[in-house]
């Protein structure tokens, strides 16, 4: 078993797509010619967008959709990266909700985070360092 992807069901999966990739400088892997799922190329794990219109006919069971107006879900999606303070204010200048600016940790992080406009959690965070 290994995890293949994240998926984020949206209202417009390319408009999603291109925000990730202004903000978070991913790029685009996959995007299929209906319009319906993309995938973003970020290492290991693929990081998906599917539209509520496909989600609606693929998802068994009824999901409640993120916005941004609402509380975050209870999960977060977390970018490493060696500048944080940087990639913090690219996220924002590309559109993201800043809710918390860079700072330490106590496990030796640098960590900052970030909504997305469609209300998904983002942290964006230092390697962890080993002890």
């Amino acid at each position: 078993m290994r995890f293949g992807y994240a998926i984020v069901y949206v209202s417009d999966v390319v408009q999603a797509v291109d925000f990730y990739e202004r903000a978070f400088g991913l790029a685009r892997a996959f995007v299929h010619e209906s319009g319906d799922f993309a995938q973003l190329d970020t290492g290991g794990t693929a990081l998906a967008f599917t539209s509520h219109r496909l989600g609606a006919k693929a998802v068994p069971v009824p999901y409640t959709a993120l916005h941004p107006s609402m509380p975050p879900a209870g999960l977060e999606f977390t970018f490493i990266t060696d500048d944080v303070a940087g990639s913090f204010a690219r996220a924002v200048s590309a559109g993201a909700t800043a809710l918390a600016e860079p700072h330490d940790t106590a496990w030796g992080q640098v960590v900052s985070y970030v909504r997305d406009p469609y209300g998904v959690l983002v942290g964006i965070a230092s390697p962890v360092t080993g002890s």
